[in-house]
């Protein structure tokens, strides 16, 4: 068994591609292998801002043997057959074909046996057509060659077990030698196995591994803000793009000139993260201190003073942008900048941000009657201003700060910390782990800003398709899912929905099966309640909805409650099959005098006795004692089924039974549509 090491050595990857491109490497070789016969042990891919690097365990010396069989015609068919398979199967004549037998008779057989071929002959045509297949997002070419890659390639190194893998690519060949870091370990270097290449690459400066890479760096970062008493902000996002900007990682602490401390600090981290790649730090009281960390990418003589000064210089100019951007935008109302939102368009079929802005704002104002103390003025207001920020220049050159800054902006105005909180939160949750909005304000310009997406792209007919979502609908459902349930809040949907009321409602019971399947609930039982919407008993209220379901699970989680299920198909069963048969419905209500077993009798006036308690449960949303009334019914249904037969010879009878099933499911439909429970 041998190993493969493969390096692709380059100019510089971007950092964004380089994970994509070590596993895209990774795949394109395993994946050829595995079509010849040949699959690793173990395999492992690796990225760094100038390579990509493969190594692949416990590969054989060869392919295996190959013995393939073609089935051909009969024998004796007519030689125009026999000709057409010779052709196929690559035979001289039919002498060189084996002949077999089967229940139908003797035909022809082509064997065909491929001798095994060397693994470093199979590799120097796998490699080649890899890199020359390879999916980088973008690509370019150089020089007069034809090669596409992320960036010029330079060299490869290609040994299977220990010895060169002979290939050339654009008139790049393959060997044994590669080069370490740009600055600190320049020369060139033979490497003879995984090993020695690990190594020898760290000998010349250069951390092979990412995670590694990154491990350096939050330590380092860690340290130096201990030693200066103050607090990494963690950022896993940050840290694996700098561990992909970096050979060989050193992290520096560098300082903030305190006349930009006035500046919001979340557009001084924005600014450090997305321009620089700074990793800010905090005091203890959680505030932003006046300090960065930087991480170069050599050891630098003076101890990285220089490199520490020219970031300090480039940070100023950059906090000086920010802050003139700060100080202008501050000189506009968040009011004065609604004008200005009717030259931003929402959607073409959808109007301006500005008509957005107005609906959220007559939206919040109704939904302000759902919540007790919350003011029905700032409710719209805080709608009207939701969107304003768009148009400031802080959040054109930040989109990420939108809302928040329109917060800071609305505190500049006087505006008062609920409003400037509503307009921070309104854009969560921006995902299943993100916080629903704190203020109640910020609940309800959340809810209108999300539902008036929903509707008005639910009027276009623009819906999810598939895996296709551009306008992010899942992502607003759930949103309105999560902040009405984890706030206990009580919406009449359909009444918000107005015209896309029922297929809308219909989105969101899928988007509720997802939120509550994460919870461990049973989706039939979120299609059970919802189907009452069809049995002509409206259910839109998410908290309802939702104990509804707790109590039926529990309920179907009890002997009774899967006997009374078990007798409830039963009856359902046998209405569906007469009721088609005759072509009649036989919903109303029995008539006592037509029973003729104590069975039925004691059946009808339990169901009577239970439907009533069952009733006024569910009037006063006491969904488990509706539960434990229907499961009363157990034992009577269960007598009626093995005492009575309910397709008597006389006709009356007959139908009088049936419509006594039929109040069983009535009864049960109460409280959710049992025929969408599975089981």
């Amino acid at each position: 068994m041998s190993e493969l090491l493969l390096e692709l050595f380059s100019e510089e990857i971007p950092a964004r591609m380089q994970k994509r491109a070590s596993e895209d490497l990774a795949r394109l070789v395993a994946d050829a292998l595995k079509a010849a016969g040949v699959e690793a042990k173990a395999t492992r891919a690796f990225a760094t801002p100038r390579r990509l690097a493969l190594v692949m365990e416990g590969l054989p010396e060869k392919t295996p043997d190959v013995k393939e069989e073609r089935k051909g015609p009969k024998v004796g068919a007519p030689e125009q057959a026999i000709q057409g398979f010779l052709r196929a199967a690559g035979l001289a004549s039919i002498d060189e074909a084996t002949v077999q037998e089967d229940k139908k008779g003797a035909f022809y057989v082509a064997v065909n046996e491929k001798k095994g071929r060397p693994t470093a002959e199979l590799l120097a045509e796998i490699v080649p057509e890899a890199v020359r297949a390879f999916p980088w997002p973008k690509s370019m070419r150089w020089g007069a060659g034809t090669l596409r890659w992320v960036r010029p390639l330079h060299s490869i190194v290609c040994l299977l077990g220990g010895k060169v893998v002979p290939f050339e690519i654009d008139g790049i060949a393959s060997g044994d030698v590669t080069r370490g870091h740009r600055f600190m370990g320049p020369e060139e270097f033979a490497v003879r196995d995984f090993a020695d290449y690990v190594a020898k690459l760290e000998a010349h400066k250069v951390i092979l591994d990412p995670a590694e890479r990154a491990q350096a760096i939050h330590e380092g970062a860690r340290r130096l803000a201990e030693e200066a008493g103050l607090k990494l902000v963690e950022d896993e996002g940050l840290l694996a793009e700098v561990a992909g900007l970096v050979e060989w990682p050193v992290p520096l602490i560098g300082r903030i000139d305190d006349e930009f401390m006035s500046v919001p600090q979340e557009v001084l981290t924005s600014t450090m993260r997305a321009n620089q790649k700074y990793f800010a730090l905090k005091e203890a009281n959680g505030r932003l201190a006046s300090r960065f960390v930087v991480v170069a990418n050599l050891v630098a003589e003076d101890g990285g003073k220089a490199i520490v000064n020219g970031n300090e210089r480039v940070l100023r100019a950059r906090f000086s942008d920010a802050r003139f951007l700060w100080d202008q935008d501050r000189k506009h109302t968040l009011e004065s900048r609604l004008p200005k939102l009717e030259e931003v368009v929402f959607h073409a079929k959808l109007g301006t941000v500005r008509e957005k802005a107005e609906r959220i704002a007559k939206l919040a104002r109704e939904l302000a009657a759902v919540i007790p103390g919350v003011d029905p003025n700032k409710a719209e207001l805080a709608g009207r201003l939701a969107k304003a920020d768009l148009v400031s220049g802080m959040v054109f050159e930040f989109p990420e700060l939108q809302g928040l800054m329109g917060a800071y902006y609305a505190k500049a105005d006087g505006l008062g910390d609920e409003i400037a909180d509503a307009i921070a939160e309104h854009y969560s949750p921006l995902g299943p782990s993100d916080d629903v909005p704190a203020s109640a304000l910020g609940k309800i310009v959340a809810l209108a800003d999300k539902i008036d997406t929903l509707t008005g792209f639910w009027a276009i007919d623009e819906k999810p398709t598939g895996s296709k979502d551009p306008f992010a609908l899942r992502r607003a459902a759930l949103g309105v899912i999560r902040i009405v349930l984890e706030s206990g809040i009580r919406v009449d949907l359909l009444r918000l929905f107005g015209a896309s009321g029922q297929d809308l409602l219909a989105f969101f019971a899928d988007r509720l099966k997802v939120y509550l399947r994460d919870r461990g609930a049973r989706h039939d039982l979120v299609d059970a309640v919802f189907a009452l919407n069809q049995l002509g008993q409206p259910q839109d209220d998410l908290v309802l909805i939702v104990k509804r379901v707790e109590a039926l699970s529990d309920f179907l989680g009890s002997e009774d409650g899967k006997n009374l299920l078990a007798g409830y198909k039963r009856a359902v069963n046998i209405l569906n099959i007469e009721e088609k048969k005759d072509k009649a419905s036989y919903g109303g209500e029995p008539d006592p005098a037509l029973f003729r077993q104590d069975e039925e009798r004691a059946l009808f006036d339990r169901i009577e006795e239970a439907r009533a308690e069952a009733t006024h449960a569910i009037g006063r949303e006491d969904f488990a004692a509706a539960m434990t009334a229907l499961a009363r019914l157990r034992a009577p249904v269960d007598a009626f089924f093995d005492k009575v037969t309910v397709n008597a010879d006389e006709k009356d009878v007959r139908e009088n039974r049936l419509r006594l099933l039929s109040l069983i499911r009535a009864a049960l439909h109460e409280v959710a549509d049992f025929s969408k429970v599975e089981g």
